[in-house]
């Protein structure tokens, strides 16, 4: 078996891009995967056309080698680009393993170790009376664990971090206070705070108000994060726009990661993902992986999810709290179900995900930019 194109789709599902990568072979298999830099899936589709450009001939089934050639083949390796389009890669190889294996791809990752993969939802209402109304609404609905909002000015490219501290901190105080003890609660920064900022918010609520805060500063610095651990014990949920396991390496081994946000669609897929759950079980870490895309990501994230022993819970952005206005059962028939707060893992073959691509290419790319947040002063700061 050999493969015989690497075809990109980019297409607009909703509220955001998918870029989608179908692998062909000679043997009539072909594999899904997905790309997760949203925002520059142009920049993933240039990389593709590289790595096509002696990936086709080469044999599917040969998927660690494959990495490694795609990776070091070259020398400006790595890199969040390059590593996104090795993802969708990795991911469609295994799609197309496992289906002319006849296995789902967890049985390629050594087996399924649960049945459902637990999930956490995200309020969408901004902190206040509504958000807590929709934590009761997802705590009565089962969810176990969730993700609150924090505050945000009203002008949409507007961002004074040190306004959003005070208010935000209160809020979660109450969503403790209101929801009990049981409920894991957590809060994403998304990167927006420095560490004077962050150790200020987590120090204005009363100790075990939150169980994890989510990249509450930048991680390009690790010192920035070992200085932010000694001056607050909430643990830290890390790792979402790493794109390998030698940018984990010193967040793993210097403690400063208790949840592991791992991307699937953006470290390297799942050969490399694999390599990064076993070192982080190494060092009591567990995976909490990052899943805002589409059905292929979710479908990747679940698999991978059944086949490691250090797992909490899968992103979900299909929960209750938020109602995102779409149905793409159209593009993808067959996905995997979301069953309660969980996500039920299956038996078929591959991925278990089915695209209509007749409806994928009907879809256009539309030029999406994040906000450009700037501070009241006209400088810029973290989105």
């Amino acid at each position: 078996m050999k493969i015989t194109a690497i075809k990109p789709f980019i297409a607009w599902v909703g509220i955001r891009n998918q870029l989608l990568v179908k692998v062909e072979t000679d043997a009539g298999i072909f594999g899904w995967g997905e790309s997760g830099l949203s925002g520059r899936e142009k920049a993933v589709v240039g990389a593709l056309e590289h790595y096509a450009g002696f990936l086709v001939g080469r044999d599917p089934m040969r998927i660690g080698a494959i990495w490694q050639e795609c990776y070091r083949s070259q020398y400006f390796e790595g890199g969040r680009v390059l590593v996104a389009a090795q993802s969708a890669i990795d991911i469609a190889l295994h799609d197309i393993k496992g289906k002319a294996l006849g296995v789902p791809v967890y049985e390629l990752l050594g087996g399924r170790q649960r049945d459902r993969i637990p999930a956490f939802a995200t309020t969408s209402a901004p902190p206040g009376e509504a958000m807590i109304d929709q934590a009761r609404m997802l705590v009565e609905a089962g969810w176990t664990c969730m993700r609150l909002s924090p505050h945000r000015q009203e002008a949409r490219d507007v961002y004074e971090p040190r306004e959003s501290i005070g208010v935000t901190a209160k809020w979660m105080t109450r969503a403790r206070d209101a929801l009990g003890e049981d409920v894991v609660l957590g809060i994403d920064y998304h990167h927006r705070l420095t560490v004077a900022e962050a150790a200020s918010f987590c120090q204005k609520m009363p100790r075990g108000t939150l169980d994890f805060i989510e990249e509450p500063i930048r991680a390009e610095t690790p010192d920035a994060y070992a200085a932010l651990r000694r001056m607050t014990d909430i643990p830290f949920a890390i790792g979402e726009e790493f794109a390998s396991k030698w940018v984990f390496r010193p967040f793993i081994e210097q403690g400063l990661i208790q949840f592991n946000r791992l991307d699937i669609c953006n470290v390297g897929g799942f050969t490399e993902a694999m390599k990064i759950a076993g070192w982080s079980e190494a060092h009591y870490v567990d995976l909490m992986p990052h899943n805002p895309l589409g059905p292929i990501c979710t479908a990747a994230s679940v698999h991978l999810a059944a086949a490691v022993p250090n797992f909490a819970w899968l992103e979900c952005r299909a929960s209750p709290a938020e109602q995102l206005g779409f149905d793409d059962r159209d593009i993808f028939p067959v996905q995997t179900r979301l069953d309660g707060a969980a996500y039920v893992v299956g038996d078929a073959p591959g991925l278990g995900i089915e695209v209509d691509e007749a409806q994928l290419a009907r879809g256009e790319y539309r030029h999406w930019e994040a906000p450009h947040l700037h501070r009241r002063d006209g400088s810029f700061t973290n989105w």
